[in-house]
């Protein structure tokens, strides 16, 4: 039997355990999967001995820390400086990123546009992910941040223009004019997240304006932001499916497996039920 596990620090709530396991069941493989949390000061004897799993992921706030660690990156770790999965083949350990694959097959399953005019609220962590993966997809990016956050946002924006000198990126705070359209709102910040869960990130009269609404955030599983899209008629998601999309990747790259939509949905269901 393969073994798998998550790494990071503290992971008591992780559900990538029921998702893994339920991945593998789907195509009878005879695996586990769990999790592996490792002090900060114990990073580097703890790394060598996943090279005998079948494969793992990475949490936070080891994505960045582990990669003098690994043999190989592919194009995706290095394009966003992180790595939440790893390939484990031949004693070969291969660095990739996954977590914007989650963003990407949740926005096309919702079957919002990429190529059109994108909002991102928030910049850091997760949102700088979001505003590579939109602009590479061809979108027309504006990212919307706090004052203090305007370096951070335009750091990124840099970060896109190294790799697509022409993409159209905008960098506004709350308070400056917003286009009278938005193809697809998405909020990268905690706001909707306890203690904040009775805030939103922007108005409902945006929310209006825009066709489709994606949140990170998937605890609560219904934030103020998508309450009020459901409200209006949007199409809208949480970061549920972005964590289970995610993992399906991970099995591509580890065993070759694809998932349908309806198993992916079937699993987001389930795991909902589990929050």
């Amino acid at each position: 039997m393969k073994h798998y596990t998550l790494i990071g620090e503290k992971l008591g709530h992780s559900l990538s355990p029921q998702i893994h396991e339920r991945l593998f069941a789907l195509r009878g493989r005879e695996a586990d999967y769990d999790l592996t949390e490792i002090p900060r000061s114990d990073t580097a004897s703890q790394f060598p001995k996943l090279r005998e799993t079948g494969g793992f992921n990475i949490t936070i706030p080891y994505k960045t820390e582990i990669m003098p660690y690994l043999d190989r990156l592919d194009r995706t770790a290095e394009l966003y400086g992180a790595v939440n999965c790893v390939q484990v083949r031949d004693g070969v350990l291969t660095g990739y990123n996954t977590d914007c694959d989650g963003f990407l097959l949740s926005v096309r399953e919702l079957g919002a546009s990429l190529s059109g005019s994108v909002l991102l609220v928030g910049c850091g962590g997760v949102g700088r992910m979001i505003a590579i993966a939109a602009a590479l997809e061809g979108a027309d990016l504006t990212v919307q941040v706090i004052e203090p956050d305007i370096p951070l946002a335009e750091k990124t924006a840099a970060e896109i223009h190294s790799h697509r000198p022409d993409a159209p990126v905008t960098i506004i705070t709350a308070e400056q004019p917003h286009a009278e359209h938005y193809d697809l709102l998405v909020n990268a910040t905690p706001v909707g997240m306890f203690p904040k869960t009775e805030a939103c990130p922007v108005a409902e009269e945006l929310i209006g304006r825009c066709d489709a609404v994606f949140d990170v955030i998937y605890n609560p599983l219904e934030t103020q932001l998508l309450k009020k899209a459901k409200a209006l008629g949007k199409p809208c998601e949480n970061g549920l499916a972005m964590l289970v999309w995610q993992a399906v990747s991970a099995h591509r790259i580890w065993d070759g497996d694809e998932y349908t939509s309806e198993e992916v949905r079937g699993i987001i269901a389930e795991m909902e039920k589990l929050l």
